[in-house]
């Protein structure tokens, strides 16, 4: 399982400088409004020092680690749901994203220019999230609209998606997030499908100047990155980052902040399979069940589920392998019920 973020922020915030950090995929990134207007989407693998430690003991042919998506979309402007700018017909084509990742500058310079001729990072977040809240009201509205024809039907799935869409216009009018909106179990499933922006998970990347990168966020939410920095670490190679980052004084990267907290914001973890082909990493979300994950690997899997060889990573490693801790009693095998943990080693057996 793969997932995406969504990038958005106002022009000139370093959203596309992250990016190509990011992806080391080359972007433009120049100095003026607007640069972006096709979305930029590119695939990160997500780094797991656990998953090289079991190619080492597994000896496996191939390391396969899971992924992240990033989707870049043209920087928004104050009024773009007036059509100011280039307006937030761009905001479709971040609909499907799991997560949100909002860019707001917090550094001076005065080669960079501002769309609005100064720094706020919190007049900008403003300014964004009004943009999505006005982006969901659009979409609201012309459900809503829909919905109300069908309910006359009698149509039992219609009435609950009227109640829902008015619950959460209420919110969006009072320029509060649609997630803010108290919904029943059967009003979420009648707009599943919805996809509204303000509905999903935002986290705030902060984008501070080089001295400031080791400043403390403000929440969970919220993470602190230095997108000039992050661009330099991509020109070098995993040894040279590592030991910049240590002359920095930092022990963790961009990158590896901004897949933590995504991780954590989305609730997932991560189950390892290990072998002579290969060592891979899957994802899943936290509370999943043996045959859900098995499901991760094949669809076949989980209908034919029978049980799990579960090993955990710390003992895999302390016992050089599979057949090391089997022989120390540390492989366990469980059945449909059993709760995935986060570095699990599996296997599943099934028909």
């Amino acid at each position: 399982m793969s997932f995406s973020i969504g990038i958005v922020g106002l022009p000139n915030v370093g959203k596309s400088t992250l990016f190509k950090a990011l992806t080391k995929k080359q972007v433009p990134a120049e100095n003026f409004p607007f640069c972006t207007i096709d979305p930029n989407i590119g695939i990160v693998e997500v780094p797991d020092e656990r998953l090289l430690k079991l190619t080492q003991i597994s000896k496996s042919e191939k390391t396969i680690p899971t992924a992240i998506e990033f989707v870049d979309i043209a920087g928004l402007v104050k009024g773009a749901h007036k059509g100011e700018g280039l307006g937030n017909k761009f905001l479709s084509h971040i609909r499907e994203v799991d997560a949100i990742a909002h860019v707001v500058r917090d550094f001076e310079n005065s080669n960079i220019q501002h769309v609005e001729n100064s720094v706020d990072a919190k007049r900008d977040k403003e300014i964004i999230l009004l943009e999505l809240i006005m982006a969901d009201l659009a979409t609201v509205e012309k459900r809503l609209k829909d919905a109300h024809s069908q309910a006359k039907g009698g149509d039992k799935i219609a009435i609950k998606a009227v109640s829902a869409l008015e619950k959460i216009k209420a919110q969006l009018d009072s320029e509060h997030m649609a997630s803010d909106a108290n919904l029943s179990d059967e009003e979420k499933f009648a707009i599943r499908d919805l996809q509204l922006l303000t509905q999903k998970p935002i986290l705030t990347v902060v984008n501070v100047a080089e001295e400031d990168a080791n400043r403390e966020p403000k929440n969970e939410n919220e993470i602190i990155i230095s997108a000039k920095i992050e661009s330099e670490l991509a020109e070098l190679s995993d040894e040279d980052a590592r030991a910049m980052l240590k002359d920095l004084g930092m022990n963790q990267s961009g990158l590896d902040k901004l897949i933590t907290a995504s991780y954590r914001l989305l609730n997932l973890i991560t189950f390892l399979t290990s072998g002579p082909q290969e060592s891979r990493a899957w994802t899943v979300e936290n509370g999943s069940t043996a045959p859900q994950a098995a499901g991760k690997i094949h669809t076949d899997f989980e209908k034919g589920f029978i049980r799990a060889e579960v090993i955990g990573y710390d003992d895999f490693v302390k016992y050089n392998g599979e057949l090391g801790a089997k022989e120390a009693g540390k492989m366990n095998l469980e059945g449909k019920e059993y709760i995935m943990q986060d570095g699990d080693i599996c296997h599943f057996l099934h028909n």
